[in-house]
């Protein structure tokens, strides 16, 4: 099956346009409105698919016969989930977990046209911290980088600086798994 329309992306993240951008596909932003909210005990990887899959459903139901691609990004440390900051004390809080530590970084997308996902996955990264100080930290947030993040920090900002190693895709830990996503494109069609 060839799409010839442009994909949409489903998506208000710079992180995942830049992705876009830099892989040269076309396409044009329309967000889905939906609020993230966790379901109780869900897991970081089934949590962001349905965050993955509900956006793209939500945006092609409006652009029915447009390949809609969405994603979603969830940071899980020693089992707490990790979303954005609400504030400048939990961004801290967030920071400190992540201190020394390593964790995982999901990142899902799905792709939809007419209403119905055709194809989906999660991608895992494993993050490694090294330790950090708690003016380092202060400094960082007062940066502003933080707080529409997942866990707080950005690899592709001043937060890469707190990295000592990541396992597996870097583009995954930025919002989007673009060697998968361009892969799925493909299949479907789509580029």
């Amino acid at each position: 099956m060839t799409i010839a329309w442009k994909l949409i992306l489903a998506s208000g993240s710079p992180r995942r346009r830049e992705l876009l951008a830099r892989a040269h596909i076309e396409f044009e932003v329309v967000q889905s409105g939906l609020d993230e909210i966790r379901h109780p005990d869900e897991a970081a990887r089934d949590y962001a698919l349905r965050m993955a899959q509900d956006k793209a459903l939500a945006v092609s139901a409006r652009h029915p016969q447009r390949p809609v691609l969405a994603a979603d990004t969830v940071v899980e440390c020693e089992g707490e989930i990790l979303e954005k900051p609400v504030d400048a004390n939990d961004a801290t809080r967030m920071l400190g977990t992540l201190s020394g530590r390593t964790h995982t970084v999901v990142t899902a997308f799905a792709l939809a046209t007419d209403a119905k996902i055709i194809a989906t996955d999660a991608v895992i990264s494993r993050v490694t911290f090294r330790a950090l100080a708690a003016d380092e930290i202060a400094t960082y947030i007062a940066t502003g980088e933080p707080f529409d993040k997942a866990g707080a920090y950005g690899i592709q900002g001043i937060g890469g600086g707190f990295i000592s190693n990541v396992d597996g895709s870097r583009d995954n830990v930025m919002g989007l798994p673009t060697d998968d996503v361009i892969a799925a494109l493909r299949r479907h069609g789509i580029i």
